[in-house]
């Protein structure tokens, strides 16, 4: 439906690779922060049926893969650690506009930029993942971001104007590209 203006570099599945365990404890905190950021969607406009139950199902979805993930930790002995702060999560949500509406756009093409930016990544895990079970499961996970990317800009299409919605994705698709090409590679998704 839309592509990402910047395309992340070998360097980030090298990170990645040099220390999966760090790799699947942020990807199950992002997979949890996912779950919770449907709920906060779906309690925010509680007057749009259609968004709150795509929102139901994407919170019991992303929970689902958070289990999953904290099954291949468990099989490493790999525990959960602290949240913390996503520096590029931070930045591309101070791109949201205040006004309720233009609010509501903003965080349904952010989350859509978002679920593009992990659907990129996890498929460069899978690609780099010998074959087997994690290798499967990423594959999967990047298929199931891809559905998602694309659940968040029909939402916008569902209650704003086409040319609106286009014209918005593109202003945030090039400020993400900005905050990508600053930040530095660390092993995390994001």
């Amino acid at each position: 439906m839309f592509e990402l203006k910047f395309n992340t570099p070998a360097a980030w599945t090298e990170a990645v690779l040099a220390n999966f365990d760090y790799f699947l404890q942020d990807h199950a905190a992002a997979e949890k922060k996912a779950s919770g950021m449907a709920i906060s969607m779906l309690s925010h406009y509680q007057d749009r049926p259609k968004l709150v139950r795509a929102m139901t199902d994407l919170a019991l979805e992303e929970l689902i893969h958070f289990k999953q993930v904290l099954k291949l930790m468990t099989a490493r002995d790999v525990l959960l650690r602290n949240d913390t702060k996503d520096l590029y999560i931070k930045e591309i949500r101070a791109l949201c506009r205040h006004p309720r509406d233009q609010l509501m756009m903003d965080r349904l093409l952010i989350a859509g930029i978002i679920e593009a930016r992990g659907y990129e990544r996890f498929s460069l895990v899978a690609d780099a993942l010998e074959a087997g079970k994690d290798q499967e499961f990423y594959a999967a996970i990047a298929k199931s971001e891809a559905k998602h990317k694309d659940l968040f800009v029909e939402l916008a299409y569902e209650y704003f104007d086409k040319e609106s919605v286009d014209t918005r994705l593109e202003e945030l698709l090039i400020a993400e590209a900005k905050i990508c090409e600053k930040l530095p590679f660390t092993g995390a998704l994001h």
